[in-house]
């Protein structure tokens, strides 16, 4: 069974939770208890129908303010699939919050209200789906039920987000006309749609291939984990566990370890501690080489025809996620995967606006939610990707190193 990362991202009240809701209450993935409370809650309030936007929208003051502010994860599964979905909020000054959810997810689902049609958030959130290339898009034009589901404004609809998908150069799009709160299209077919002959919301999210999303090409692995069993049977045992990033390692392959740059062989590899001839992306695996070599924690195992950066400096373009304004030669520590250095912002390049991707001289510094290209610095050697090129190691985040809070978003250009 494999699995499925996506968000779902919208401006504020287009039904973003209210569709998450939808779908864990139609796909039976809501434990009983919770759905009796829930019940409970809304029948004494003088409503019948349980309200389905409480079942993401968990913080005290989302419920109060009837709006989304962190990013609401949630699991389920069905028959076909397993699914990780976050409910990424709408308003403005949260934007932040949705691109952090979205830097690792496979797939997009971006509401637009039938009503209103595509607005400035609308605008927003495809262009940052277009800026950390999420290779598939589900636009689904919610509230049909208030447009007496007509056809022809569905269309118009998806016209206009054609011509403006078009300019952000984005792929794989599909259109769903749907009503979350009466369940059209989410899990069920609608009756009330006889126009719509395509796949339901579910039906796609469970036919999407993000297998053929993978890089097997290029193998990328990093050290989680040094193994050393103290028994006398393993006496001399070392294994270097972590996730496969990308591309695929074999027994015997020749290998390189970074920023060493040691080269040695692989052994063996093993999954749940039986060994394997050859391991794939997204399995945890521990690999076991032939020397006996110093290999540490955020160290990389890759192979010697597509060695990845390694330098002490690096363009990127970063969200600035703090209240405080960061500004130039400002110290922070980058974490990139199990990797951790100090790093500091030696100069600014310039500042993109969200609303139309024009660039501006940044004012010598960066304010809460504003995306600029950078240039960091760091204090010793790091290992990484170009974004464009991988997004599992082309992706980091900064973070104070006084507080230890995550202050940034980080793409490597």
């Amino acid at each position: 069974m494999n699995l499925l990362r996506f968000i779902t991202a919208g401006s504020v009240d287009d039904g973003k939770s209210t569709l998450i809701g939808r779908l864990l209450y139609d796909t039976q993935n809501i434990h009983h208890d919770q759905l009796e409370v829930l019940r409970k809650k809304h029948q004494g309030n003088g409503h019948a129908d349980v309200d389905l936007a409480l079942l993401t929208d968990g913080l005290r003051d989302e419920r109060e303010q009837g709006i989304t502010i962190d990013v609401a994860y949630r699991y389920f599964s069905t028959e076909n699939r397993k699914y990780i979905l976050a409910d990424a909020p709408g308003h403005i000054q949260y934007t932040r919050n949705m691109i952090t959810g979205a830097s690792h997810v496979d797939l997009i689902i971006i509401l637009i209200d039938a009503r209103n049609g595509i607005t400035e958030q609308t605008r927003r959130h495809s262009i940052i789906a277009s800026m950390l290339r999420i290779p598939h898009l589900i636009v689904a034009v919610n509230k049909m039920d208030l447009v007496d589901y007509s056809e022809t404004v569905f269309n118009e609809i998806k016209q206009a987000y054609d011509a403006f998908a078009r300019q952000l150069e984005l792929k794989d799009i599909t259109y769903v006309p749907v009503s979350a709160l009466k369940g059209d299209n989410i899990v069920n077919k609608s009756e009330r749609m006889p126009w719509y002959k395509e796949n339901t919301l579910l039906q796609y999210l469970e036919q999407v291939k993000v297998e053929d999303d993978f890089d097997l090409d290029t193998p990328r692995f990093q050290v989680q984990y040094i193994i050393r069993p103290q028994s006398d049977e393993l006496h001399d045992y070392r294994g270097y566990a972590g996730v496969i990033s990308s591309g695929v390692f074999r027994t015997h392959d020749e290998v390189l370890v970074l920023p060493h740059h040691i080269t040695t062989r692989i052994q063996s590899i093993e999954i749940a501690g039986k060994q394997v001839p050859e391991a794939y992306p997204q399995q945890s695996v521990t690999i076991l080489t032939t020397d006996d070599i110093d290999i540490s924690r955020g160290d990389w195992i890759v192979k010697k025809e597509a060695v990845p950066q390694i330098e002490k400096h690096a363009s990127a373009t970063i969200c600035w996620l703090d209240d405080k304004p960061l500004r130039s030669g400002q110290k922070l520590l980058i974490q990139h995967g199990t990797k951790r250095v100090r790093a500091a912002v030696s100069a600014f390049h310039y500042k993109i606006d969200i609303n139309n991707l024009s660039r501006t001289t940044p004012e010598g510094e960066l304010k809460k939610n504003e995306i600029a290209s950078v240039e960091l610095r760091f204090a010793t050697p790091l290992v990484f990707d170009r974004y464009k090129e991988r997004k599992k190691t082309g992706a980091a985040i900064l973070i104070d190193e006084n507080t230890n809070n995550t202050v940034a978003s980080v793409i490597f250009e």
